[in-house]
């Protein structure tokens, strides 16, 4: 499943105006875990693929700690603005509000901040062309490992030149500190007794060493924002939060599945229904072999029975002929013949009806012709005669008698 990472621009400090870039960097992978094409590009011509992800830069987010007010979800975002209303830099109507994946009311939880106007921006000059961007992730977030990351930044209102920023994110929160003052050093012995790892960005990753004493990891930007996309975070919420959420949901669920996460329940899947289907044809195969020892046993008995018979197309049929023909041979009575079926209706008649009108027999079938018989007792001589094996249908002013089935028996 290709996932194409979209780079957001930083915010530029002290530009309050908020408008989209002409050009993004991107980075694509096809498993999530490596990227295999990266660039610039403009928006309509950014790489297709199953999911767009937007990565936002360390800076541009402030991140707050607060408990989270018990408020409706439609009255939370307003709930949080109040909260925050002290800590907050701009206007609190300006900044887009998010909270922490599985935040609930009551407990303590982080809370992102950024400017609105901007993101919203990037993502209407994106959906133009397009390309729906599902999440939205930062870069760095609050957790508990504790990581450092260093890099240039150029992005100034006065375009002065790059200056090297150290990002530090861990479960106080996230901070950038530029290196060029004294408090990245002051702190540096704290960060190494909570063994934080480092990365760099390639540009500054000799200066990182020296500064540091130590070798650090280089991380393009790219890989950085593809890391960034495995993170629950998702800033897409409240106001701009993707509409149709049964399909999304739906959606969301079935990327997820095909996710480099989900590859082992993948393969417990398809390994399941390997062993189903395994079993079912073993279950067939056991089941056809039953059915043919059964046809060949049948077979044996009716050649043993009546050697006469040469050649076997319906053993069981066959079979029956055979007996009734032995039966008619010997002068029996069959459960169908004449006899049989005027006996029965005898013993099912009721005392006190009046005589048959007629009598006859067809194909056996025993058809008789009665007058003044009531619905009550055409109901009995039927539970009677059933109770014998014979069927009863009344046919305007007729009963006709036959076997209810080729294997009853009187």
């Amino acid at each position: 499943m290709a996932t194409l990472v979209i780079l957001l621009p930083a915010r530029l400090r002290g530009d309050a105006s908020a408008s989209a870039a002409t050009e993004y960097a991107y980075a694509l992978s096809n498993d999530g875990q490596s990227v295999v094409a990266q660039g610039r590009a403009a928006p309509a011509l950014l790489p297709k693929a199953d999911t767009v992800v937007a990565v936002l830069p360390d800076r541009d987010i402030s991140w707050h700690r607060l408990d989270l007010p018990r408020a409706p979800a439609a009255r939370l975002r307003p709930a949080i603005a109040g909260v925050l209303e002290e800590q907050l830099l701009d206007d609190a109507e300006a900044l887009h509000l998010a909270v922490a994946p599985g935040a609930s009311g009551g407990q303590a939880s982080w809370v992102a901040a950024l400017h609105r106007g901007q993101l919203q921006a990037h993502l209407q000059a994106l959906e133009q062309v397009g390309l729906l961007v599902e999440r939205v992730v930062p870069v760095s977030w609050p957790d508990e490992a504790a990581l450092g990351h260093f890099l240039a930044d150029s992005e100034t209102a006065d375009g002065s030149a790059a200056q090297t920023w150290l990002v530090l994110s861990d479960a106080a929160g996230v901070q950038s500190i530029n290196l060029a003052g004294a408090l990245a050093r002051s702190l540096l012995t704290t960060w190494a007794a909570r063994g934080t790892r480092f990365s760099a960005s390639p540009a500054v990753s000799a200066q990182a060493e020296r500064w540091l004493g130590a070798p650090v990891l280089v991380m393009t930007d790219a890989e950085r924002a593809l890391a960034a996309t495995r993170t629950l975070w998702n800033l897409r919420q409240f106001e701009l939060a993707l509409r149709h959420r049964g399909t999304r949901a739906l959606r969301d669920a079935w990327k997820r599945f095909l996710s480099p996460a989900w590859r082992p329940l993948r393969l417990g899947l398809v390994s399941l229904l390997l062993v189903q289907a395994v079993g079912l044809n073993l279950w067939a195969w056991h089941q056809t072999r039953e059915v043919a020892q059964r046809r060949d046993a049948t077979t044996a008995l009716l050649k043993a029975t009546f050697p006469q018979v040469r050649a076997i197309i319906d053993a069981p049929a066959q079979m029956r002929a055979e007996t009734e023909a032995l039966r008619v041979r010997a002068g029996q009575a069959g459960p169908d013949d004449f006899e049989v079926l005027l006996d029965a209706l005898a013993r099912a008649w009721p005392a006190g009806l009046p005589p048959l009108d007629s009598v006859r027999y067809e194909g056996r079938r025993l058809i008789v012709g009665v007058r003044g018989l009531g619905e009550p007792q055409q109901a009995e001589i039927g539970r009677l005669l059933a109770a014998g094996g014979w069927r009863l249908e009344p046919q305007e002013g007729r009963l006709v008698v036959s076997v209810a089935s080729p294997g009853a028996k009187p």
